[in-house]
């Protein structure tokens, strides 16, 4: 293990003690089926970040995953890259759950319309009220309500390593579909690269019975030839801390 990586984990196990002498609950579900309905509960959760004195991402990050920082790093990855440079007028989030990374979106830059798709109906609600956005109806693999062409963003953070093969690439489909020429896409999913033998291992052996098709594997390849079909063309990947290794984000550019 790197001197980062040890720090990384005394300072998540330093968390949990200080909360747990406090009396604070970290909050996390044995059901997991594949969404943010029963792996991040609402109310437990929102309960748990305000008796933490965190927001709810940075209780996410911080408590939940042991991955302090890891939305803020995500986030300015993708400004370094150029992604929020335009200035997207239509930003569209898959699974935005907590709405960690839609909150720290809309502070990259202002789009006049946010709409998310999210299965977990209070996480929904509270987006709406919260930040403004635009709740459309899901069937948790499609988009069909946002026309062709019409946004010039479309991302999903910790989704894709969660569902099935399928579902992702039902959903691969449809981003493409609603993204504009010149738009971008951004997803993560758990590749190759992040898979190693002693990744494989650690996931085997780090405790449970498994959480249902968590975590989801999906070949780079597959994606990169997938989105090619459909002029699509990738421009960056780098790895992002997922749970006790990593993900796969990927940024494509819609052509034409």
């Amino acid at each position: 293990m790197s001197a980062a990586g040890g720090g990384t984990s005394v300072l998540k196990s330093g968390v949990k003690r200080l909360l747990a002498r406090a009396g604070f609950d970290i909050v996390r579900s044995t059901r997991v089926q594949g969404g943010v309905d029963d792996f991040i509960p609402f109310e437990a959760t929102m309960r748990a970040a305000r008796a933490a004195g965190l927001s709810v991402g940075d209780y996410i990050d911080e408590v939940m995953n042991g991955t302090p920082g890891a939305t803020r790093s995500t986030i300015d990855e993708l400004r370094g890259l150029g992604v929020f440079t335009a200035g997207p007028d239509t930003v569209l989030e898959i699974g935005p759950g907590s709405g960690r990374y839609l909150e720290k979106t809309l502070e990259e830059c202002s789009p006049g319309r946010y709409e998310i798709y999210e299965t977990a109906a209070p996480w929904a609600d509270y987006l709406v009220d919260t930040f403004g956005v635009i709740a459309r109806p899901t069937a948790g693999s499609s988009l069909a309500p946002t026309p062709d062409a019409s946004v010039d963003l479309v991302q999903a953070h910790k989704v894709f390593n969660t569902v099935t093969f399928l579902t992702a690439s039902r959903y691969f489909l449809e981003m493409a579909r609603v993204t504009r020429p010149g738009g971008r896409i951004v997803f993560d999913v758990m590749t190759e690269t992040c898979l190693d033998p002693g990744t494989v291992r650690t996931w085997a052996t780090s405790g449970g019975t498994g959480h249902g098709s968590f975590p989801a594997a999906m070949p780079r390849r597959t994606c990169v030839d997938l989105f090619e079909t459909l002029d699509c063309r990738l421009e960056a990947g780098f790895l992002a801390p997922l749970g006790v290794a990593s993900t796969e984000v990927l940024v494509f550019r819609k052509q034409g």
